[in-house]
Order: structure tokens, then C-alpha cells, then sequence
């Protein structure tokens, strides 16, 4: 017990140093200002990635803000009410935004009491957007649709582990379709995304998941999804074994969103959805800890996949 002890102590000091090396703090937890070494394995990361976008796939780049009447139709509040950010402003005229100001200025007085909701909502995934672009389209073609999405995105969970951030940016290749042609997806995409992470040199089990829904009612949900193996997680040893890193996962949705967009296809069925998404911050991290702080002594084949 000692020697594990002694072992899981230093792992923790290294794993300190090493953030203290790829981020600068903020003043916020799990928010950090991101330095040109880590930048530059990160931008990488996503030359490489895009190597593996299908051929059919049409590119979309999101920005961090989104519907909020979109989420709430999603049913994001009634499954991760916690992890959701919204955007919220002082409305009204001059002489109203102007008074709350300078009570706060001269006497102290709390503003964020007067702020309103917005109709604007943080991004809690790459993937929300898209869905009611393609269900405006009308009917999908008989090959379906597939996307290449990008974002900023937040999460409240705040917490000072390396691997765990509140703003974070995702890429995703989404798939809508029939649900034969999303089984396929998935199956094509474990396949491809553990040979990729075998090109970048991790330690890694791909495994069962589920998603962290809200409260006692969440976790049946979420044992639901584990027992119809909906979504599985490519893990990543970061600061143990015993406590790996999701960095990709592999995600299957059935026909949630098709019912929820009225999604059809071309035979007028309900589509299914499913995608492949990448913890872009995670798999820098990942990439640090793993190989070290010195891109120049990683492994000749890790950098030639790199490119760097």
C-alpha cells in the first residue's frame, strides 16, 4: 500500500508540473489560458483528424454559443440541468443599465442580480446545432448525411485535475440515416479511431459508457444506456489505471433526434443518428502525459503522424 501510495503521489506531482508547463491559471478552475507547446500539439491533432473525415462529410464550424430554444427542445435541461451555461445580459435602456452599474460602482451592490436570460445558451456539444439544420432540408437522401462539426464548448465542472476542463473544444463526424447505416458508422469508427490512437503512441481500452445524467433518475438512464451498449468511450490512463480519460467516444443515439427534429428518410422513416466525437483538450493532454513535456523526444513515429 505504501509503494502505491508513494507511486499515485508522485504521478500527481508530475501531472501538476506538466499543467503548470502546458496552461496558465485564471483564477477559475478548469479555465486556462493555453500556451504555443500545447496550441501546437492540439492544431496537430486536428491536421490529423481531418486526414480521417469521410469523403461525403460536409464541414460546419459552430461557435460557442447556440439556441437556447433549440436545447431545451433537445432535452438537454432534463437530463444535465448541471451542466448547463447560459447566457444572460442587463436589458432595458440607458438610464436603467446605467443606474444598476453604478450601484455596483459606488455602493457595492450585487448586478448580476438584475441580469436577464438571453436567448442564447453555452454549447454543451458540437453535434446540437446540426440536427434542425439538417431536418430543415427536408427528407435525407438515400445515403444519408454526414457532418464534420467543431466547437467551443462548456460544461460546470469545475475542478483543478489536468484533465477535466469547463471550456473545451470537441470535433465530431456525425452520421443521419437509418439505423443499419448508423451501426455501420460506428463500427467503421472504433475501428479507425483506435488505429489512430495506435499511431499516436496511447495506452488505451475501449469500453461501455455512459453519459453523466442528472440525479437518481439519471443514473437508471444511464444504466439503460450502458445495457444497450448505445455508447462506448476509447479511455486513456492519464492520471491512473484505475481512473482513465474518455478522450473519444462512440456515441449512438437511436431515433432521438430524428423524433425530436422530425428527421425522415428517404423511405420516410424516422432517422437515426449517431457520432464519433473527440475531446480535442483531453487528447493533448493525454498526448503530454503519455510521451512528456518535450514534443522533440517523443516517439520518430508519433511526430511523423503529427506531422511536427
Amino acid at each position: 500500500m505504501g509503494v502505491q501510495t508513494k507511486f499515485l503521489a508522485t504521478r500527481e506531482d508530475d501531472l501538476e508540473a506538466l499543467k503548470d508547463t502546458l496552461f496558465l491559471k485564471t483564477g477559475v478552475d478548469g479555465v486556462y489560458a493555453r500556451t504555443g507547446l500545447y496550441e501546437g500539439v492540439v492544431e496537430a491533432l486536428t491536421a490529423l483528424i481531418s486526414t480521417y473525415r469521410p469523403k461525403t462529410a460536409e464541414v460546419l464550424r459552430f461557435p460557442p454559443v447556440m439556441s437556447r430554444a433549440q436545447l431545451e427542445r433537445h432535452g438537454y435541461l432534463k437530463s444535465f440541468p448541471n451542466l448547463l451555461g447560459a447566457v444572460s445580459c442587463l436589458c432595458g435602456d440607458e438610464r436603467h443599465i446605467r443606474g444598476i452599474v453604478n450601484r455596483f460602482v459606488e455602493d457595492g451592490e450585487s448586478w448580476t442580480d438584475e441580469l436577464e436570460a438571453a436567448d442564447l445558451v453555452l454549447a454543451p456539444a458540437a453535434c446540437y446545432p446540426v440536427y434542425p439544420l439538417a431536418a430543415a432540408r427536408g427528407p435525407l437522401p438515400a445515403a444519408g448525411l454526414t457532418f464534420d462539426v467543431a466547437a467551443d464548448c462548456f460544461r460546470r465542472e469545475p475542478s483543478t485535475d489536468i484533465d477535466r476542463f469547463q471550456s473545451f473544444r470537441m470535433r465530431e463526424y456525425v452520421r443521419i440515416g437509418t439505423e443499419a447505416q448508423i451501426h455501420a458508422f460506428r463500427e467503421e469508427w472504433i475501428a479507425l479511431a483506435t488505429g489512430l490512437a495506435d499511431r499516436l503512441g496511447l495506452t488505451y481500452t475501449v469500453d461501455l459508457a455512459s453519459d453523466p445524467f442528472f440525479g437518481r433518475g439519471g443514473a437508471i438512464v444511464a444504466q439503460s444506456q450502458i445495457e444497450q451498449a448505445l455508447k462506448f468511450e476509447l479511455l486513456v490512463p492519464v492520471r491512473s489505471a484505475e481512473s482513465p480519460t474518455a478522450c473519444m467516444s462512440f456515441n449512438y443515439h437511436q431515433d432521438h433526434f430524428g423524433q425530436t427534429w422530425d428527421l425522415k428518410t428517404a423511405d420516410g422513416d424516422v432517422a437515426h443518428t449517431g457520432c464519433v466525437a473527440f475531446g480535442m483538450d483531453r487528447l493533448a493532454v493525454a498526448m503530454f502525459a503519455v510521451h512528456g513535456a518535450d514534443v522533440e523526444t517523443w516517439p520518430t513515429s508519433v511526430r511523423e503522424a503529427l506531422r511536427i
